[in-house]
């Protein structure tokens, strides 16, 4: 095993996640380092993988412009320090502004960089990078905002998840209520923990449910003290990291529109009603629930409309359950031959080419 990659991250869970699911495709043929910005390791298990630190400023404050130039050339030389210490053949960017001085870097040394796009929107630090990267691996080729003199470097592939969630996916079992999951993602999602509570108490009262949803640390009390007094089956957790494991016991799941969680979900068959965040760039996670309404494997419901639909959009798939199984089966289509192991070929093929 004589190659060496690197994988630059950082910032959001939507940027590392798919960062560490690549780090695992990777490591069976080289060596694989990440590099994250101080924000982004709070994903990365220091345990697991092999990581640097290149803590890039944000680049949108005017007043800082003139020290932040200043701060990304320093970073630019300590990354070709580093690029050249690990020996680094190939670079693979997953987005975003903390990525720039490596791919700077990268680009002096001469060194192939790839650009992952987990959104259905074209992330801006990607779209810079576009004429300068070799390929970019996309979930489709219908990107929003993609020129189109660039399309010809779209390599797509399926979705980025965990190898486990494919193990997992094998394995549903039996239920005798029907479970609704509602995750925030990992910026949260205050409407979850106040617009929703209600309506299912109201939907309990009708159908045999159980709740299991994700919240902060403070507000489990609350939620497991409101849900006990109202008679309503309920798992409230914070944080869990074998939350592929949680994900499997649900029926229908309640979620933000990170990509990352969407594609998980899809792999393991499970309808979702999507509420996205709408102050996500470029509206990114609007589009990434689109892809799959388009696709008649989900529900989209606005987050000005969420406690006023919420309510009517639940009921109509317990009560009718025909819509509801078509979704599944339409999951099912779109993830027809979609393994780990189809997926780790791809990349590795795609990579290795000249």
């Amino acid at each position: 095993m004589n190659k060496n990659f690197l994988i630059t991250t950082g910032g959001s869970g939507g940027h590392v996640i798919p960062a560490t699911i690549l780090y695992n495709h990777l490591s069976k043929e080289a060596n694989v380092f990440i590099s994250s910005d101080k924000r982004g390791l709070k994903y990365l298990n220091k345990d697991i993988y092999k990581f640097e630190i290149i803590n890039t400023p944000r680049l949108n404050n005017i007043l800082l412009l003139p020290f932040n130039f200043i701060l990304i050339l320093f970073l630019t030389l300590k990354s070709l320090l580093l690029l050249k210490r690990k020996k680094i053949e190939k670079l693979i960017s997953t987005g975003g502004y903390m990525s720039l001085p490596l791919i700077l870097a990268a680009r002096l040394l001469k060194i192939n960089v790839y650009l992952i796009e987990p959104n259905q929107v074209l992330g801006r630090a990607n779209k810079y990078f576009l004429s300068s990267c070799k390929k970019i691996f996309c979930y489709s080729n219908q990107i929003k905002n993609f020129p189109e003199n660039f399309k010809y470097k779209i390599t797509i592939i399926n979705p980025l998840v965990k190898e486990e969630v494919y193990k997992i996916s094998l394995f549903s079992k039996p239920k005798d209520k029907f479970n609704i999951l509602v995750v925030g993602g990992s910026q949260g999602a205050n409407i979850f923990d106040s617009d929703l509570k209600k309506s299912i108490v109201n939907i309990s009262k009708k159908n045999p449910i159980k709740i299991i949803q994700q919240t902060s640390v403070k507000n489990i009390p609350y939620l497991k003290d409101f849900y006990f007094k109202n008679n309503v089956e309920n798992t409230i957790f914070s944080f869990d990291e074998n939350f592929p494991r949680i994900i499997q016991k649900a029926d229908l799941c309640i979620t933000r529109a990170g990509a990352s969680t969407l594609a998980e979900l899809s792999v393991l068959n499970i309808p979702f009603i999507a509420v996205p965040l709408p102050t996500s760039k470029d509206n990114h996670q609007y589009e990434n629930a689109n892809f799959y309404k388009n696709n008649d494997s989900c529900w989209i419901i606005e987050q000005n409309n969420f406690e006023e639909k919420i309510e009517e959009v639940l009921k109509d798939i317990l009560d009718e359950k025909s819509n509801y199984l078509k979704k599944k089966e339409n999951l099912k289509k779109l993830n027809y031959q979609n393994s780990w192991i189809n997926v780790n070929q791809k990349i590795l093929r795609s990579i290795n080419e000249n």
